[in-house]
């Protein structure tokens, strides 16, 4: 079972900081403005654009904070990078609070203790699409709301944080509060040497009726391979926390076949598995009602 403390932590501790001017689609023809330094702040509705590459070598904060909520950051491809701050770092590439309807697309986050970070119990209605995200030090993307998706994009290289609050894990998808997470890659999860850590593709958590959450989420069409646990830590392809109802369906989950490792772990049986790949794992399903057409393999 894997730990969740870290990411527990991380939920109830998250500061925002600086906020980035928004960004726009395809062309810069939508475009509200432009993000053109970092640190940056978005307090004004609409598509915010990025026309060149950004990097920063903080080590607190956000690189670019949203305060508004029906933003689009549209990166156009062009990097944001924190990859100078060091793996002590705990800077998030792009970050928003209890907002909602935030979209990021089209981005390149690499080196921040979380690449992308659309959190909060009261918001919802997010994106996070077609954007890569590499060498991200804990959390490659983290999406929390009713309503909100994370899909088509490319998770590599998460983990290798030093900050005391990582606890040494790594987390290549963090959802909370009902997001759908739908047909992307996770390649790369690797927990920091020296510890205990563990090593999760995509994680689920608190979505819960209790909670006060609209209970329910599709995992769908997702690939996840190449999760490295440290010390005594574990490896799951998914994993989740006070989250039922959840849906999983056509995923690949390929693991590295070492104790204690599972492919997917549910909260309870009243989430589902069906036609999933597991490859690699000590356990292949664990909680979850198996619906049939699952292949669990050594």
């Amino acid at each position: 079972m894997i730990r969740i403390g870290a990411l527990l932590f991380l939920f109830l501790t998250m500061s925002l900081a600086t906020v980035a001017p928004a960004r726009a689609a395809e062309s810069y023809d939508n475009c509200t403005g432009f993000i053109t330094s970092l640190p940056a702040v978005i307090s004004t509705q609409g598509t915010w654009c990025l026309k060149q590459d950004l990097t920063t070598a903080m080590t607190s904060g956000n690189a670019i904070t949203i305060h508004a909520s029906n933003v689009t950051v549209d990166c156009n491809d062009f990097k944001i990078g924190g990859l100078a701050a060091g793996t002590a770092t705990e800077t998030y590439g792009i970050a928003a609070h209890n907002l909602l309807n935030i979209t990021v697309r089209h981005c390149n986050i690499r080196g921040f203790f979380a690449g992308a970070a659309l959190w909060g119990e009261f918001g919802g209605g997010h994106v996070i699409e077609d954007s890569r995200f590499d060498g991200n030090t804990y959390i490659g993307v983290l999406i929390a709301g009713d309503g909100s998706t994370v899909r088509r994009n490319r998770v590599l290289d998460t983990g290798g944080s030093t900050a005391a609050s990582a606890n040494g894990g790594a987390v290549g998808i963090a959802a909370q509060y009902s997001p759908d997470v739908l047909d992307n890659t996770v390649s790369g999860v690797t927990a920091t040497s020296g510890t205990d850590g563990d090593a999760t593709g995509i994680s689920m958590l608190f979505n819960h009726a209790a909670l006060g959450s609209i209970v329910g989420s599709s995992v769908k069409g997702n690939r996840v391979r190449g999760l490295f646990a440290a010390g005594s830590g574990s490896i799951a392809g998914f994993g989740s926390f006070q989250a039922e109802k959840i849906v999983l369906q056509d995923n690949d989950f390929v693991g590295d076949a070492s104790a204690g490792s599972t492919g997917i772990v549910c909260y309870s049986s009243t989430s589902h598995a069906r036609n999933n790949m597991i490859n690699g794992f000590a356990t292949g399903i664990s909680v979850c009602a198996d619906d049939g057409a699952n292949i669990v393999a050594p």
